[in-house]
Parts: C-alpha cells; sequence; structure tokens
C-alpha cells in the first residue's frame, strides 16, 4: 500500500483525518509532499507576491492563493514560534511534518544549494516539536478538514495545461 499525500501545517485532511485510522492499525510510513505549502510556508508570500515566484504563474496562483491572506496571518504568527525554538518558518514547517509518528518521508523542493542546506537543518528541530509547541501550532492553524468533493480537479487542473 503506498500514499503519497500533500502534509504542511496548513493542510492536513488526508494525512490526520482521511486515512488516519489506517496508518495507526497498520502502522505503516507516510511519503508526504508539500511541507512548505509551495513556499507559503517560507514567509515569502507575507510582503506580496513576488515576481518570478510560484504564485505569479497565473495557474498556481488560481490552485494556490484562495484564502492566501488568511494563511498569511497564520504565517507571521508561526514565524514567532519558529524564532521561539531558534530555527526559521521553514525549518519549523518542514520538522512539524518529520516529527508526525506516520510519517517516513518528506519530500522538499529547493531552487538552490543555500535554500537545501537550510531545508535539512530542520532535521536538528524536530525533537523541539513538543505536544506544547505542537498545541501553539494547532491553536494558529485552526485546521479544519476538507471534504473532497471533486478530488481530480487540481490533478486535472495541471494536466490541462500539457494537454
Amino acid at each position: 500500500v503506498f500514499d503519497q499525500p500533500q502534509y504542511h501545517i496548513l493542510e492536513r485532511s488526508r494525512v490526520e483525518y482521511d486515512f488516519d485510522v489506517l496508518y495507526k492499525k497498520y502502522n505503516y510510513g507516510l511519503t508526504t509532499w508539500s511541507p512548505l505549502a509551495s513556499g507559503i510556508l517560507t514567509g515569502k508570500y507575507s510582503k506580496g507576491i513576488p515576481e518570478g515566484s510560484r504564485l505569479s504563474i497565473p495557474l498556481y496562483k488560481n490552485l494556490l492563493a484562495n484564502g492566501l491572506e488568511e494563511k498569511i496571518a497564520k504565517v507571521v504568527k508561526l514565524a514567532e514560534v519558529a524564532k521561539e525554538l531558534g530555527c526559521s518558518l521553514a525549518q519549523l514547517s518542514i520538522a512539524w511534518v518529520a516529527a508526525n509518528p506516520h510519517v517516513s518521508t518528506v519530500i522538499l523542493g529547493a531552487t538552490s544549494i543555500k535554500q537545501l542546506d537550510e531545508n535539512l537543518k530542520a532535521m536538528e528541530f524536530v525533537d523541539k516539536i513538543t505536544p506544547e509547541i505542537r498545541e501553539k501550532i494547532d491553536a494558529i492553524a485552526d485546521f479544519k478538514p476538507k471534504l473532497v468533493t471533486d478530488p481530480e480537479s487540481h490533478v486535472l487542473a495541471l494536466r490541462k495545461q500539457y494537454l
């Protein structure tokens, strides 16, 4: 059995709700992607959408920008938690994913060696994701699971550009 869900502080539906019982029952590890929510959890969109960034591309802007202002408000508060732990927001976000006992692999993306180095240092902070820190993060994220009515819409939107 294999599942590769998107999983990050702001999106948890698949991992923590849809299939949570299966992970606990069969104790298999997850390979997850997008721990930084396509860059949103790095803080790079906190002061607007930089030219040349993913959200400046029309296709991605339509897919990812839904609720962006609310996400950015949460990111600003999450940055305070990162500062408290002595890490970057990106490191906090990756460490949070890796701290989930059902996650065995976190797929990262980086556009430079510097970015990759910073992301890999997140492993130094996994043990700092204590129940108290997780509670703070949960309170900020205020995550509500979404009922997926059209699971293929995201994939189809991406495929359309190539078909």
